[in-house]
């Protein structure tokens, strides 16, 4: 469905921006892929790798919504994936996550609008369910705004859905090559900040991957959720570093000890289906479908029984230390 189509990715220079483009790259003819985000050094160092004739660059920031209005003037799909993400830095720097994540948010979607883009598919996180962090809670406000964006479409096209997951394998700034580092400083122990503490896992590939098949799946206004497996942290850096003792330093400003894909609280709409859930909208749409238990390509999910919660500790599937060590080097090829 992407060949000799244009599509536009924010914040495209990141680790799930540049998987996606090489995905694109490698699977489709697309007519251009458009990387949007902010940082032009990291801009010039992804034109090294990525400049097939399709490719185009553009500076700008989605807190701008004038330039994110000119960018996607013919675009067809796009991938909202610009974010501010470290939880720490957002507790801090409030004022400045917000203005990103949440006002992004809505200048995507009045861009989105404005051209007529066909579908639009934001990027959110486990951290949006039932959040206790500022990051968490500004990605939930995200992935409302988006859900909405349906109803106020109007007589527009356009439609939008959200793809909610874990953490990523080896993304920048996460968990794996922090540890790495550590490992290769010599360190004498690894910093854990509890030892219970456990986590959604999933590749970049399989991110990337699942955001494709969901543009095929979306109706629009649904929330699309992987059945992907869980770690324990401690486990990680087992598998990491089996020699090397682990250090318990305490929990960070914002962490959560587990993580909540699919809340209980939204039981009543959420569907299960073979390998990912949907959390149906809230509210009722006048010019889009309310009913989710179908999707565009036709398989069928049943409603999960009420009060069921999807989350990191009770996840039935749990990596051992031998498969972490086995994802984890798939992940980096």
């Amino acid at each position: 469905m992407f060949d000799n189509k244009t599509i536009l990715i924010t914040g495209g220079t990141g680790s799930f921006g540049k998987k996606y483009v090489k995905t694109l790259l490698e699977r489709y003819k697309p007519k251009k892929i458009i990387v949007f985000s902010r940082d032009e050094l990291k801009q010039f160092e992804m034109q090294q790798e990525y400049d097939a004739p399709c490719m185009r660059y553009f500076i700008g920031d989605v807190r701008d919504k004038d330039r994110l209005r000119r960018a996607m003037r013919g675009v067809d799909f796009v991938i909202h994936a610009a974010a501010l993400k470290q939880v720490p830095a957002a507790e801090y720097n409030p004022m400045e996550c917000i203005k990103t994540n949440i006002n992004g948010a809505e200048n995507v979607i009045e861009a989105a609008l404005d051209n007529d883009v066909k579908k639009v598919i934001a990027l959110s996180t486990d951290k949006a369910a039932n959040p206790i962090n500022l990051y968490g809670a500004t990605k939930l406000a995200s992935d409302k705004l988006f859900v909405a964006a349906n109803n106020i479409a109007g007589g527009h096209k356009t439609t939008f859905s959200v793809v909610r997951y874990g953490n990523v394998v080896c993304s920048r700034g996460s968990v794996v090559p922090i540890f790495q580092k550590f490992i290769d400083e010599g360190r004498d122990h690894i910093p854990i900040t509890h030892d219970e503490m456990t986590r959604f896992w999933i590749s970049l590939q399989q991110g990337v991957d699942f955001v494709l098949k969901n543009f095929e799946r979306m109706l629009g206004g649904e929330i699309f959720v992987p059945k992907i497996p869980s770690i324990r942290i401690t486990d990680l850096a087992k598998a990491m570093a089996p020699n090397t003792p682990i250090k318990i330093i305490g929990i960070r400003p914002g962490e959560k000890l587990h993580e909540i894909m699919c809340p209980a609280d939204l039981s009543f709409d959420t569907f299960e289906f073979e390998d990912h859930f949907v959390i149906a909208p809230g509210i009722k749409f006048s010019s889009r479908t309310n009913q989710f238990t179908t999707n565009a390509l036709g398989e069928s999910g049943k409603p999960v029984q009420p009060g069921y919660e999807y989350n990191s500790l009770k996840n039935p599937h749990y990596l051992s230390i031998e498969e972490i060590a086995e994802f984890n080097l798939r992940a980096l090829k």
